[in-house]
């Protein structure tokens, strides 16, 4: 048995559009961009996580990166199974003896067909998962932010990640009403690509993009603590001569009103459609906020302002799914409502 143990590891994989996280023995032991780069001939794996993001958009008729998740699914089954299997090898590189048999625990989106469960189980199981479970994610950021989901009492979560938006009301150890909607960090990005192309006649690409929103990214058009301006420097569409644009975080808030109002459309979608009991619950303890989109400045004020129930940022909102997903493998054993097999 001590063996067997010995040979068998346990992990609980965050499967994000923009970021992946693997929680092995309690602690996060990788945390990277979810993007690979491969070769154009052999298909074979050149580099991952934050080695292929440096690489993205720079590369040559060789080599090519792709992000293998987009809208929370597997878009590219080859590439989803490479860049999990070499994240998993990234725990593993100090033994080279034997590759131990793993059990996972995965997250999926909220709204996933059965199709879309069907591709994370086999990269999974081809990445050399002998036993893979899967919980939905806004089960999982629940369970990370520290709620006790089993009570009869009921909670909502909103969890912001790259491809998705996940809303659900959770009570009882399961999911009651939930909606996902394919808004999320990746249209901001590329709301602000198009607004500096439309506005400012400048050319960004998508890691450009991404510094805007995490600099000057914000969900009101005024704030108590102002960021500074960013400077944005690239070519000019007609010219193609250099230019440098200093970008306010008016601006940001005006172009990302769009994709902001569909979240808060959705949230207020899911709240009619939740039993009245819960729903008092939900006015009590409030709505948490999870995810990379949750840190976007001033849009707990903007929902609360909207909706009329306060909302709360969880403690570490980025890793929250994860942290989620880490308890679930722990208590797998116990026959839990939310975990699928």
């Amino acid at each position: 048995m001590g063996l067997f143990s010995f040979l068998t590891q346990e992990i609980a994989i965050d499967l994000g559009t923009a970021n992946t996280i693997i929680i092995h023995n309690d602690r996060i032991v990788v945390d990277e961009p979810s993007i690979v780069a491969l070769d154009r001939h052999s298909e074979k794996l050149v580099a991952i996580g934050e080695r292929a993001r440096q690489m993205h958009g720079k590369t040559h008729d060789r080599i090519y990166t792709i992000r293998p998740l987009r809208d929370g699914v597997i878009a590219d089954f080859n590439a989803a199974e490479q860049m999990i299997r070499g994240m998993i090898k990234m725990i593993n590189h100090k033994s080279k003896l034997f590759t131990p048999s793993l059990t996972m625990v995965i997250c999926i989106p909220s709204g996933s067909t059965e199709v879309e469960i069907r591709a994370v189980r086999d990269s999974s199981e081809h990445a050399g998962g002998r036993e893979v479970y899967m919980i939905y994610e806004p089960m999982a950021a629940a369970l990370g932010i520290g709620l006790d989901v089993e009570k009869p009492e009921g909670n909502m979560i909103v969890d912001i990640g790259g491809g998705t938006t996940e809303i659900a009301v959770v009570s009882l150890g399961g999911i009651v009403t939930n909606k996902s909607i394919r808004i999320a960090g990746d249209d901001l990005t590329a709301d602000i690509t198009e607004y500096m192309r439309r506005q400012h006649n400048i050319k960004v690409g998508e890691r450009t993009a991404e510094e805007i929103k995490l600099h000057v990214g914000s969900a009101l058009s005024e704030l108590e603590e102002p960021p500074a301006d960013y400077i944005v420097q690239g070519p000019n569409q007609m010219t193609a001569l250099p230019i440098e644009v200093p970008v306010s975080y008016q601006e940001i808030s005006h172009c990302l009103e769009k994709s902001i109002s569909k979240i808060e459309t959705a949230i207020l979608s899911a709240l009619e459609q939740t039993p009245p009991e819960l729903y008092s619950d939900i006015v009590t303890n409030g709505i948490y906020l999870a995810g990379g989109g949750a840190l976007l400045r001033g849009l707990d004020k903007r929902l609360t302002e909207k909706i009329n129930i306060p909302f709360h940022i969880a403690e570490d909102p980025l890793h929250a799914v994860a942290r989620g997903t880490g308890i679930a493998l722990k208590n797998r054993h116990r026959k839990l409502p939310y975990l699928k097999r």
